[in-house]
């Protein structure tokens, strides 16, 4: 019996372990709907850890040799470069709040954004709401200002391009029963974070919202490095040159404090996604221009790895999530195939040269 079937028993049984062994992919979190007969496959509209065919595999191959034969210009990928703020802010005045589903499956997936001893707390928002005071309450004294925004939080979170808050809200709703926490989230498109401080459920009291280019490296955060216990990097680095990607890393990697967290999910290559561009819309290898003119990569576990090693974190978890999406009314099978990573920076902690 082999590796998955051991899992889908064990499925039967009541039983879902976090990680199965002989390098299956984990029942837990990333989902456990199982396909095991394929004429049921329209029964449900995804199904979970599905294997390629061989001939599927090539098939995808093909299709990408194909979009990609044509390559645009080097001299007209320039402003995709240096307006991609522009296309993002395009985008978000067109769509606002209205394109992306909130990611309310951010918590299965990655527990790691709550405090350890808050993810499997009981009763948690029972708290009183002035469970948090400033130091200088503490010593008796009067409030002082705070040095930067945050910076009496015992537990900090940064998502990077935070868009119009569809990780922001669900996040917030979670952590306004955790009142020691705070979030930072941020975006290169000044519309976006606009859309998140009108928002209603938005809190400046554990929130802060600003505008911030992650590729440019020289440009200083509100707070300190060293001080985020977790970093929030979902379906941002796929549309980043692929020139910069090592670069934006390794800056975030520094903001971590010893033991912090990245968390990281993203295209994976042969995606649906890479497979429907058309010829005409590729930049280089595996990364594409769409008709709004935002880009998007298509990574490989490996490409994943080496680049949060070179920035000097430790990882602790690297997984292509390959799911079977289907279109019930259509019968249309697509392939869903995504990256997800966790990252540890450690506690003697040196980057990679």
């Amino acid at each position: 019996m082999n590796a998955i079937w051991r899992c889908v028993c064990r499925l039967r049984q009541g039983k879902v372990p976090h990680r199965c062994q002989s390098g299956c992919h984990p029942v837990a979190p990333l989902g456990s709907r199982i396909l095991t007969d394929p004429d049921k496959v329209f029964e449900h509209n995804m199904w979970d850890h599905m294997q390629w065919s061989k001939e599927e595999e090539e098939a995808a191959r093909k299709n990408v040799e194909e979009n990609s034969a044509v390559r645009i210009l080097p001299e007209e990928q320039v402003k995709y470069d240096c307006d991609a703020h522009k296309y993002w802010g395009a985008f978000y005045k067109i769509h606002k709040n209205k394109f992306f589903k909130n990611r309310n499956w951010l918590l299965r997936e990655f527990p790691e954004i709550l405090p350890a001893d808050e993810s499997t707390k009981e009763g948690v928002g029972e708290w009183p709401r002035d469970h948090v005071r400033s130091h200088a309450e503490d010593r008796g004294g009067s409030p002082q200002p705070d040095p930067f925004p945050g910076s009496n939080a015992a537990f900090r979170i940064l998502e990077v391009g935070c868009g119009a808050g569809n990780s922001v809200f669900p996040i917030l709703n979670t952590l306004q029963n955790i009142p020691e926490s705070f979030l930072y989230c941020c975006d290169f498109a000044s519309g976006a974070v606009e859309l998140i401080k009108s928002h209603s459920s938005f809190r400046a009291a554990q929130c802060y919202a600003f505008v911030h280019d992650v590729c440019e490296d020289g440009l200083p955060y509100p707070f300190p490095d060293g001080i985020l216990d977790v970093i929030l990097l979902v379906f941002v680095l796929s549309s980043i040159h692929p020139d910069r990607m090592q670069g934006v890393v390794s800056r975030l990697s520094k903001l971590l404090k010893p033991g912090g967290m990245l968390l990281f999910r993203d295209y994976g290559r042969y995606d649906k996604t890479q497979l429907r561009f058309k010829k005409g819309h590729c930049l280089s290898e595996n990364f594409y221009v769409r008709g709004d003119g935002t880009r998007a990569y298509f990574f490989t576990k490996g490409e994943v790895h080496h680049m949060f090693y070179k920035a000097g974190l430790d990882e602790k978890q690297n997984l292509v999530d390959h799911r079977l999406q289907v279109n019930r009314k259509k019968q249309v099978k697509m392939h869903r195939v995504w990256v997800q990573g966790k990252f540890q920076k450690p506690f003697h902690w040196t980057q990679q040269n």
